[in-house]
């Protein structure tokens, strides 16, 4: 009936998120309110941690791409769940770190990582930075050498891969901002300059090639690239790469017409391509990670809204106007990105409406989605939007400075504040 396995229809008729009345908890902390399920959210990462020690033989690590949702508490988990954590600037490593988690496990990305970035990477011992370009290679090599450490590094290779995914989310074709292109040569040449550092070290490749992606294919086909490129390696500079990150961009359920791959079956199945080619080519089966985000932190979240008005344009759409929009989920104005919605009080009755559910920003495009099937909604309902985890409040802003939602963690019955309600002095606390 929904989109995430721990949504429900308890017996007021209400939507309930792993057993808690939706409606008690916009009642209890207000909205708009991020609402994530801690029971999900593990039981995600322990599938992905369990299908990985089963088919590679305990030979990989799980980093979660904290892009998708990171604050301290979700970053505890991780630490917690014996995984390892995705980073992509200094903010999301700091936080990272000051939740006690260990920097050997972590990935750190960026096409533009500053010096800064680069330093405080190196004295927090992070296990794997990801270069993305020559520029950072050199400039790394420098830091390093004054700061006398050894760099531990990987190179983001683009290998060529269409992921049949939208233009925004597509990472792996060589017209990227990211990373070094397999068929210029580029990459290739970066390898060998990376071998001659003093101060670095290459560890492994990285490849990333897109989000939301429902298709094993192309993960199999970029798996079979990446080690081509590793047996090239070893074959023309006697250079062995003992790791190998395959990424993200594992596509999750949004809408009841989603049928996303098993996390165990992209593991199974990848394996096998890993472990044939690796085979082809005559070399060491290197160590595997991979990096799901958004399949671990979007199932298990919901955003709840309060509505403030409803107005019907007759035979052209109705507009359910909520207390959210793009300052809290940009995501429909940025890639026309679909959800489901339910009006949380009214759960159990008939999606009877076709609506346009609309912010409260200055904006005309300031949508959470059109056309959306919906139950009557009127002033005052709530207004649940489904499998919000993840790329919502980490893409969140203050626009119209508007202060951003409290993020609550539920878990067994209970419910906690993981990240407080910004105030008005939030918004104003930095201007002079």
């Amino acid at each position: 009936m929904f989109v995430s396995e721990n949504l429900s229809v308890n017996e007021k008729g209400h939507l309930a998120a792993g057993g808690i009345d939706t409606v008690s908890l916009a009642e209890q902390y207000g909205t708009p309110l991020y609402v994530m399920d801690e029971n999900l959210i593990r039981n995600n990462v322990r599938r992905f941690k369990s299908s990985i020690d089963k088919y590679y033989g305990g030979q990989g690590l799980v980093c979660y791409a904290s892009k998708a949702f990171c604050c301290k508490e979700m970053c505890r988990i991780m630490k917690d769940e014996g995984i390892g954590l995705d980073v992509v600037s200094i903010g999301e490593l700091y936080t990272a770190v000051k939740a006690g988690c260990d920097c050997e496990k972590m990935c750190f990305h960026g096409n533009n990582k500053t010096d800064e970035e680069l330093s405080y990477a190196l004295e927090c011992g992070v296990g794997h930075i990801i270069v993305d370009n020559i520029s950072e290679l050199i400039r790394l090599e420098e830091i390093a050498g004054e700061k006398n450490i050894t760099a531990k590094i990987m190179f983001r290779i683009k290998p060529g891969i269409d992921a049949h995914t939208h233009d925004f989310v597509k990472t792996g074709q060589i017209d990227s901002k990211f990373g070094f292109a397999l068929e210029t040569g580029e990459a290739f040449e970066a390898v060998k300059q990376a071998v001659s550092c003093k101060n670095v070290i290459l560890r492994g490749l990285h490849c990333h090639i897109g989000s939301q992606i429902f298709d094993i294919a192309p993960f199999e086909e970029a798996a079979k690239v990446m080690l081509g490129f590793i047996a090239k390696i070893k074959n023309e500079l006697d250079y062995e790469i003992k790791e190998l990150n395959l990424g993200g961009g594992f596509g999750i359920k949004y809408l009841n017409e989603h049928d996303p791959v098993p996390f165990e079956t992209y593991m199974e199945k990848v394996s096998q391509v890993v472990k044939s080619s690796c085979a082809e080519y005559g070399i060491t089966q290197p160590f595997i990670l991979i990096e799901p985000g958004r399949s671990i932190a979007a199932p298990a979240g919901i955003t709840l809204y309060k509505v403030g008005a409803r107005k019907e344009i007759p035979n052209i759409r109705t507009y359910i106007s909520i207390d959210g929009g793009m300052g809290d989920n940009p995501r429909y104005a940025l890639y026309k990105s679909e959800y489901e919605a339910v009006v949380a009080d009214k759960a159990g009755e008939e999606r009877t409406e076709k609506v346009t559910i609309a912010g409260k920003c200055c904006e005309s495009g300031d949508l959470i989605g059109e056309n959306m099937p919906l139950q009557h909604a009127e002033s005052g309902d709530i207004i649940a939007v489904c499998a919000t985890g993840a790329y919502n409040y980490s893409m969140s802003s203050n626009y119209n400075r508007i202060p951003k939602p409290a993020v609550v963690f539920i878990k067994d019955g209970q419910s906690r504040v993981v990240v407080k309600r910004e105030t008005l002095d939030d918004i104003i606390r930095n201007d002079i």
